[in-house]
């Protein structure tokens, strides 16, 4: 395989409603289905890079259960190489219980399940294919301690590690891997809980990221939704305009955004032009129910950022 993208992280079976609206506390809501998509932010980051064709490894674990055959299969179908995902003995596959409103606004529960038992010790096994890697994805959906072992392994290769931190700890994240990472990626309410700076659309995105930069990372970009991203380095910032799309479904945006970012720097291109990608990604992905569903293909992605629109 051609210097693949790997992805170290979580893999799901998502149970998605959509109601008209949330229930609030103590409150009953009727959905008019239920439906199952493949997902996890690893998985859907992994898809994400696979359908832009991209080659792309993953690294995870899945119970031995018939949510875990289905992710795999899933997986393989897209033309994610599953070597590095192993099978759990105690643990069933993780779950997470989506609610999508009709805004397009959602709300996640995750049980981790085997996700929990991706250790250092199961990412040490696969260091060389993250050595091999033309970029490293990792989340916080699996032990950070993985995550900080990956990070250690891919930065002593030369591999830029690109963060997405979510979900957001209360805590902060580990030095080893704050000076590992190339690239941290939150979104507005990650940056928030990561820097105790509000976050609202542009207000705040540039002070959120000079404290993240405060702490350690060398390079932020942060996410916002419909009014772009800000991207802050060296010192300087750079604000990146969205693309105006209609939104059916924000699940899985980040990932899409992550997965379209490292499909950008496998073909070489210069982390801007790679952010376009990213955002283009994240743009298609908003607009399809589902995680990995909704993930685009290269010839949408290229009308998108040709266009400015989904069709030519």
């Amino acid at each position: 395989m051609d210097r693949p993208v790997v992805v170290v992280g979580s893999l799901n079976l998502d149970l998605v409603v959509n109601p008209e609206r949330a229930p609030a506390a103590g409150e009953t809501v009727f959905a008019p289905r239920l439906d199952q998509f493949p997902g996890g932010k690893g998985a859907n980051q992994a898809v994400a890079a696979a359908r832009l064709s991209a080659p792309v490894a993953m690294v995870g674990r899945v119970g031995q259960d018939a949510f875990g055959d289905r992710l795999l299969e899933s997986l393989r179908a897209d033309g994610v190489a599953t070597e590095g995902i192993s099978r759990s003995a105690t643990a069933g596959t993780g779950t997470a219980v989506i609610t999508v409103e009709a805004t397009g606004q959602n709300r996640i529960v995750v049980v981790s399940g085997a996700n929990a038992e991706v250790t250092p010790e199961l990412v040490e096994a696969h260091g060389p294919l993250i050595a091999s890697a033309s970029a490293l994805l990792l989340q916080l959906e699996v032990p950070v301690e993985a995550c900080v072992r990956a990070a250690e392994l891919a930065a002593a290769a030369g591999v830029p590690v690109i963060l997405d931190p979510a979900p957001a700890p209360a805590e902060p994240l580990p030095e080893p891997l704050r000076r590992n990472t190339w690239l941290i990626t939150p979104n507005e309410t990650e940056a928030a809980a990561l820097t105790g700076v509000p976050v609202a659309g542009r207000c705040g995105a540039e002070e959120a990221a000079r404290v993240l930069w405060a702490q350690g990372f060398r390079q932020v970009l942060i996410k916002l939704g419909s009014e772009g991203a800000y991207l802050f380095r060296g010192g300087a910032g750079q604000w990146f305009e969205p693309f105006r799309v209609p939104v059916v479904d924000t699940t899985a945006a980040g990932d899409a955004f992550a997965g379209g970012l490292a499909a950008a720097l496998h073909r070489g291109m210069a982390l801007e032009e790679a952010v376009r990608w990213g955002m283009a990604a994240g743009a298609l992905a908003v607009t399809r129910p589902g995680a990995q569903p909704a993930m685009g293909n290269l010839d949408e992605l290229m009308t998108l950022l040709r266009t400015g629109r989904l069709d030519a």
